[in-house]
Formats: C-alpha cells, structure tokens, sequence
C-alpha cells in the first residue's frame, strides 16, 4: 500500500485519483500508524513553502517522514519535492526537513512570467527505474516559482525555464519531481507506475536500486 500524506497541503486528490486509475493500493492519511505500515510514501503538495512546513508541524508527522523516508521508497511531488530539501528561501529563509543536500531558491527571470505553469519537457542527466520508458520527447505539467539547487550527480533530469533546473532527483530509493505526473497524461502515470513497480519488486530488506 502507498500511503499519501494528507497535511493539508493541496493536490492529495489528483495523486490519488491517479493512483486508483492505474488500481495501485493507497490510502490517503495523516496518521504515524499507516505511514509505518505502508510500503511506500508519497509526499504531495501544493502552496508556499513556510506554510507547508507549519502544517506538517501542526501534523505531528515530522519526525515520522523523516524515519521512513529512509528505510522505504519515498516519492515527493512539486512543493512536495522541495520540502525534502534543508532549506527554502520562499519569502523568508525556512528549514526543511533535511533529507536531501541543497536548498530552494525563487526562479528570476524577470523577461518570463512567474510561475513557470504549464506543459514543458526534461532533459535526461543519467538513467532511472523512475524514468524507465517514458519517452524521451515527453512533456510534463509544472506548476512552481522556485526550483530546487542541489548536488549535480544526483539529478536524473532536467527542465529549462530562462535557466536550467533540476526536474527529476534520485538517490537511493529517495525521488522528488519537480512537476505532477498526476496531471501530465500517460507519460506522468507512467512515472507514477514505475515507482510502483519499483516499490513491489524491491528486497523486504531495505532499499535495493
């Protein structure tokens, strides 16, 4: 079962309306116990970063993220992708929850309208079970004004909006996009299919790439 976190932080329905298309296993929750008996986490959202943060204080599930995300395949969307992050400078220097090295910073290009919104490719960096036979040609639906600044060797690809910025991570199980693949079509649900694929095929052990 994947579980989605449900913090009050927006797209929870498309991700899982998508989920039930595809007849994967989920469950909407805000609850420690579900999180820990899933097999793997999405983390979604929506909105500003300090915001999302606060909520996921007022949550309680903190510390509970951030245990499972290491022992389990973890899958963070958009804003929740840039959570996963140590910092945000979305309005005001904000921490984050610290799983991944970098921060997130506002995207400036003051010639381009901003949000970036809209239907855009990526650019392939190296090769990932998240990215298996998703055509190279794809689009994909973004929705954000910052972007994510992390390590370069664990970008899997790319998108181009006035300057390049890192789309897709991976490292170990751990993956955050940047766009939603709940709203970008069949190459989005095929995203959405291979992390599944990917989380029923790993060892019961642990994490295995």
């Amino acid at each position: 079962m994947i579980a989605i976190i449900d913090y009050g932080a927006g797209n929870i329905f498309s991700v899982k309306n998508a989920l039930d298309y595809l007849g994967f296993e989920n469950k909407l929750t805000d609850k420690k116990e579900d999180i820990e008996k899933a097999d793997a986490i999405i983390l979604p959202g929506v909105g500003a970063f300090p915001w999302a943060m606060n909520m996921l204080g007022l949550s309680g599930l903190i510390d509970t993220i951030k245990e499972q995300a290491k022992i389990k395949p973890f899958l963070g969307i958009c804003l929740g992708m840039q959570l996963l992050f140590e910092k945000s400078y979305e309005f005001e220097e904000c921490k984050g929850l610290g799983l991944i090295g970098g921060y997130v910073d506002k995207i400036n290009e003051p010639d381009l309208v901003i949000p970036h919104m809209g239907w855009n490719t990526i650019s392939r960096k190296q090769e990932s079970p998240i990215l298996k036979d998703v055509p190279a040609d794809a689009a994909f639906y973004f929705v954000h004004g910052y972007y994510v600044e992390t390590a370069p060797e664990k970008v899997i690809a790319t998108s181009c909006y006035g300057t390049e910025f890192c789309a897709v991570y991976g490292q170990d199980g751990l993956w955050a996009i940047q766009f939603h693949p709940e709203k970008s079509g069949r190459p989005g649900l095929k995203i959405l299919s291979n992390f599944y694929e990917w989380c029923m095929a790993r060892s019961a052990g642990g994490r295995v790439c």
